[in-house]
């Protein structure tokens, strides 16, 4: 199968899963004590100027989403190994289960905020590392920094080259951050109504990508 009609590497699926992705790292910063659930760097920050002035208990709530995230990313690659074969895509099992792990964070009060964050990081890695691709081109939906270099460089092909494919490549990262963007607002807006229930919003995108991914069945 031509990898450039993979539903996991289709356009549609990564617009949701941006959206996914900025709508968790506004729900966690904002509705869960200012950690972030996909930008790990900030957190790495975070982690290190709490450790310098000594204050270990706020060190550790920037520490446990960082090791959550990690062992996303490997609990992603468990998934890919042991799912192949099954009547389930590997990828789907673990869309699925980065919504259920969401519906469940909803559930817990401010006062068990670590282990949400812990666990909504622990989502970002496993979207993080299953969705590597879109059309063929490596974007990530759950964080901008690589997207907006790669989006720069394409966009600067262009002017020199006026080659199309390098002006659609950068618009098409620039448009995925657009879409983070967009996913945070709407994170902000819920929050105000919705407090930790909130990110239910984010669960039932991903449901919807799992839908989506029924329209056609990816080879790897």
């Amino acid at each position: 199968m031509n990898k450039k009609v993979q539903i996991s590497e289709s356009i549609e699926l990564g617009i949701l899963l941006a959206l996914s992705g900025g709508f968790m790292d506004a729900y966690s910063y904002i509705g869960r004590g200012e950690v972030f659930a996909n930008a790990q760097t900030g957190n790495m920050l975070l982690l290190g100027v709490h450790l310098s002035e000594g204050d270990i208990p706020a060190a550790i709530r920037y520490l446990c989403p960082v090791l959550a995230f990690t062992f996303g990313i490997a609990l992603s690659d468990i998934v890919r190994n042991l799912g192949k074969g099954g009547h389930l895509h590997w990828r789907q099992i673990s869309v699925v289960t980065e919504a259920i792990i969401l519906a469940i964070v909803s559930f817990f009060p401010q006062s068990h905020n670590l282990l949400a964050n812990s666990l909504t990081s622990l989502a970002c890695g496993i979207q993080v590392e299953t969705f590597r691709k879109i059309h063929g081109n490596g974007i990530a939906t759950t964080m901008c920094i690589g997207n907006l270099r790669s989006g720069t460089q394409n966009i600067y092909t262009f002017f020199q080259t006026k080659k199309r494919d390098a002006l659609e490549k950068g618009l098409l990262y620039y448009g995925i951050i657009l879409c983070f963007i967009c996913g945070a607002i709407i994170g902000n807006q819920c929050i105000k109504y919705l407090h930790e229930r909130a990110i239910l919003v984010s669960s039932a995108l991903l449901l919807l990508s799992f839908i989506m991914m029924f329209i056609t069945r990816d080879e790897a």
